[in-house]
């Protein structure tokens, strides 16, 4: 016997003159306490994260949605620096929360930049949030821009340099900066051969409109001279009161340092390492990074 599918309802949430473009796989209201998916970038789509959908099969709802300025969203690739902001995309959650019905009860999982997106919302102490996972994700920018030059430094001869190169000229958006950034990304970002249609999906979408992940991050995931620069939310870690799962890949670009500040303030935590990862061990390890985020949603009751 088969089961079937959970049910996919797919629509826009108004925000302000934008629109929230999500999907909720499952149905809301029924069952578990939902889990809202919060992609990284900043700038990049839900696609990557696709397949947390299945989470749906043990009848708990799973919110996907992308953030203003990719994807089903609004795209503005005409605003300035000074409208992509924290405070934004944090208000674009609080609405779609709102929106969905859902802000009295719900998890939150962030991946990467949306991995410090839902610490800095956690940090405010919202009634309805029940948990939290933090995936590949930083705890402050001139952490992971340290490290950055840590793991650089450590690619095939040549390719830092090729890379410094362009950064220095400006021409981060040739095809030799493209080619150069490929060991970098198939060690520390996503080490599956082929990369997955998911990953290529997100990868594309930042590539066809680059707006908010040129002015909030760079050129590149190790080139960070982006508005984000140097933010941290360290400062906040110690206000979040809900259990916290942390995940993050051996291999990651979000590595153990730039991870670390997050065991240490966060006051109930837990620190899950997949062996054979980098920064998206949910597709590396897909069937292990399941059975670890079912067992801590479960234990959240």
């Amino acid at each position: 016997m088969t089961t079937a599918p959970a049910p996919t309802v797919k629509g826009t949430a108004p925000f302000g003159e934008f629109t929230t473009w999500y999907r909720v796989t499952g149905e809301l209201g029924r069952g578990a306490t939902p889990l809202v998916v919060v992609h990284g970038g900043p700038g990049s789509t839900h696609d990557y994260l696709a397949n947390l959908a299945a989470l749906a099969e043990d009848g708990r709802p799973v919110v996907h949605y992308d953030q203003i300025g990719n994807g089903g969203s609004t795209h503005l690739p005409d605003r300035d620096a000074s409208f992509w902001t924290v405070r934004l995309f944090l208000d674009e959650l609080d609405n779609l929360l709102r929106h969905l019905g859902i802000a009295d009860d719900y998890v939150l999982f962030g991946q990467s930049w949306g991995g410090m997106l839902v610490a800095k919302h956690a940090a405010g102490r919202p009634a309805g949030l029940r948990g939290l996972v933090i995936a590949d994700a930083p705890a402050s920018y001139p952490l992971w821009r340290a490290e950055m030059k840590a793991l650089r430094a450590a690619l095939p001869p040549g390719v830092d340099a090729t890379l410094a190169r362009h950064e220095a000229a400006g021409t981060t958006r040739s095809e030799e900066y493209y080619a150069a950034m490929k060991p970098f990304y198939e060690k520390h970002v996503c080490r599956l051969v082929p990369w997955p249609r998911d990953y290529l999906a997100s990868f594309y979408e930042i590539y066809n409109d680059p707006t908010v992940y040129y002015t909030m991050n760079g050129p590149s995931e190790f080139h960070v001279i982006g508005t984000l620069r140097d933010w941290s939310v360290e400062d906040c870690c110690a206000d979040i009161a809900v259990p916290t799962l942390l995940v993050s890949g051996r291999h990651d670009e979000a590595t153990p340092t730039t991870m670390r500040p997050f065991e240490r303030l966060i006051p109930d935590v837990r620190w899950v390492l997949f062996e054979e990862s980098s920064h998206l061990p949910h597709l590396e390890e897909p069937e292990r990074f399941r059975a670890v985020l079912r067992a801590f949603l479960t234990d959240l009751g």
